[in-house]
C-alpha cells in the first residue's frame, strides 16, 4: 500500500514539474473555493472527531487544536489564498557565472520533488501542508494521526476533487488512511520515493521520526519557550506580553511555557505576573526564591524547567545576572522561540546574540512565531534544527536547488 502511494507521489512530483504558475495558482484557488463549497461536510466529519476527542479524555489544549468551527475554515481557506499570493520560488535562477572557459554556470531553484509530512491532531496542517507543497511544484503525502481521520479524509477528498477539476493531478495530494503506528514507521523508511520528510507534533512524535526514518528529515521541535524579564524591563509592557505569550492559546508551540526574572526586579514583577496568572487559573512551579515571594508560586521540579506543558501550567526561574538568564535558557530550551523584557539595547543584543534559537525576539511575544505572522503565507512547520531550514518554514524551506550549465562544444582536457 505505502509502496504504491508512493509511485503515485512521485509520478505526481514529475507532472508538477510541467504546471505554469498560473496552472497552479488556478487549481489553489480553486481549492479555497472547495473548502467553503464543502464546509458542511469537513464540519460534520470534524464532529466526529471531537465526539471521538471528548470520549478519550483528550486535554483541552489538544481539543483545541483539534476543533474547526466555521471561522477556522474561512481561515484555512484564506491561509490558501495567501499562499497564491506569494512569489513562486520554482525556477528562479540564483546566480549565473561564466568560467575562463566560456562555460556558463547557473544554480536554479527546483522541487523537493515528494515531501512526506507525519502529523498529530491538527486538520490545519492538511491544507497548510498542501498549499505549500502544491505552490513548490511537490507532491505531498500525509500521515496525520488517528485523532483527526476523519477530517483529513474530508479535507483531502475535498482537495483532490478540486484538483481534478482545475486540471491538476490528483495525486499531488495522497493521505495515508491507515493510522496505525507499524505503517508510519514503515512510511518513514519510504526513501525510494519521498525526498524529505516533515514531522509535526509532540515531543515523541519528533523522537520516533528523527530515530526511525531512513528519509532526511528537518525536525520541527517541541516549544518549551521562554521569556526573561531583564532588571530594566519596562513592567507595562512585561505584563501584556506574558499574558498574550503564555495564556492567548495553550496547546501551540509557540505559547510561552517558562519565566526567568531578573532577581533586582523579581520583588515587583512576580507579584504581579502571580496576579495575572491567578486571575486565569495558571498555576506557577517556580525555584526557592520565587516560592518566597510569591505565595501563589508552588516548588518546580528540575523536569518543570524543561516542560512544554501545554496546559495552564509556567515554570519560573529567579536569577542572578543576564549571565544566569542566557545560561539558563540555553540548557532548557527546546531552541523554538524566546523573548526578552528590557529597556537596555545591551542587554537586548546580547541576548539576540547568545541565546541559540530559531527565533529570539526583544520586547515581544513569542506567539509571533508563524509562518503567516513572518509574511511566509500558511507555514509547513517550525525548524529547530540548523541545516538548510530553520524558524517558520514558508515556500523556500521546500524547494532545492541544481546547477544549470551552457556549454557551445567544450571538452574537458
Amino acid at each position: 500500500m505505502l509502496n504504491e502511494l508512493g509511485k503515485r507521489a512521485k509520478a505526481a512530483s514529475r507532472m508538477m514539474a510541467r504546471l505554469s504558475q498560473n496552472d497552479k495558482n488556478k487549481a489553489l484557488l480553486a481549492v479555497a473555493d472547495a473548502l467553503l463549497a464543502n464546509k458542511e461536510e469537513i464540519l460534520a466529519a470534524n464532529e466526529t472527531d471531537m465526539q471521538h476527542a471528548v470520549e478519550n479524555n483528550m486535554t483541552e489544549a489538544l481539543q483545541d487544536r483539534l476543533r474547526l468551527t466555521e471561522a477556522r475554515l474561512e481561515g484555512i481557506a484564506e491561509g490558501v489564498r495567501q499562499v497564491v499570493g506569494l512569489d513562486d520560488p520554482i525556477g528562479e535562477v540564483l546566480s549565473m557565472k561564466e568560467r575562463p572557459n566560456g562555460l556558463m554556470i547557473g544554480q536554479k531553484r527546483v522541487p523537493m520533488g515528494v515531501i512526506g509530512i507525519i502529523y498529530e491532531s491538527r486538520p490545519n496542517v492538511t491544507v497548510d501542508a498542501f498549499a505549500l507543497t502544491f505552490k513548490t511544484s511537490n507532491a505531498v503525502i500525509l500521515r496525520g494521526g488517528s485523532d483527526c481521520i476523519h477530517s483529513n479524509m474530508a479535507l483531502v477528498a475535498v482537495i483532490r476533487k478540486a484538483l481534478r477539476d482545475a486540471g491538476a493531478p490528483e495525486d499531488a495530494v495522497l493521505l495515508i488512511e491507515d493510522t496505525k503506528r507499524e505503517v508510519a514507521t514503515a512510511f518513514m523508511k519510504l526513501n525510494n520515493y519521498v525526498d524529505l520528510l516533515i514531522p509535526r507534533g509532540g515531543a515523541g512524535l519528533i523522537r520516533s521520526v528523527v530515530e526511525n526514518a531512513t528519509i532526511p528529515v528537518i525536525e520541527t521541535g517541541t516549544g518549551n519557550c521562554h521569556i526573561f524579564v531583564d532588571k530594566d524591563a519596562d513592567l507595562e509592557k512585561a505584563i501584556p506580553i506574558i499574558e498574550n505569550a503564555k495564556l492567548q492559546r495553550l496547546g501551540v508551540c509557540n505559547a510561552c511555557e517558562s519565566l526567568v526574572i531578573h532577581k533586582d526586579i523579581a520583588d515587583k514583577a512576580l507579584p504581579l505576573i502571580a496576579e495575572l496568572l491567578k486571575k486565569n487559573d495558571c498555576e506557577i512551579r517556580g525555584d526557592e526564591n520565587a516560592c518566597a515571594i510569591s505565595d501563589y508560586v508552588v516548588p518546580a521540579s528540575e523536569e518543570d524547567y524543561g516542560t512544554e506543558y501545554l496546559a495552564k501550567i509556567i515554570s519560573a526561574k529567579i536569577v542572578d545576572s543576564l549571565d544566569a538568564a542566557i545560561e539558563h535558557i540555553n540548557k532548557y530550551s527546546t531552541g523554538h522561540s524566546e523573548s526578552i523584557i528590557t529597556e537596555s539595547y545591551e542587554d537586548a543584543q546580547r541576548f539576540l546574540n547568545e541565546v541559540d534559537s530559531a527565533c529570539v525576539y526583544v520586547n515581544a511575544s513569542t506567539r509571533f512565531t508563524d509562518g503567516f505572522e513572518f509574511g511566509f503565507g500558511a507555514e509547513i512547520g517550525i525548524s529547530t534544527q540548523k541545516l538548510h531550514a530553520r524558524g517558520p518554514m514558508g515556500l523556500l524551506a521546500l524547494t532545492s536547488t541544481k546547477y544549470i550549465i551552457y556549454g557551445n562544444g567544450q571538452i574537458r582536457e
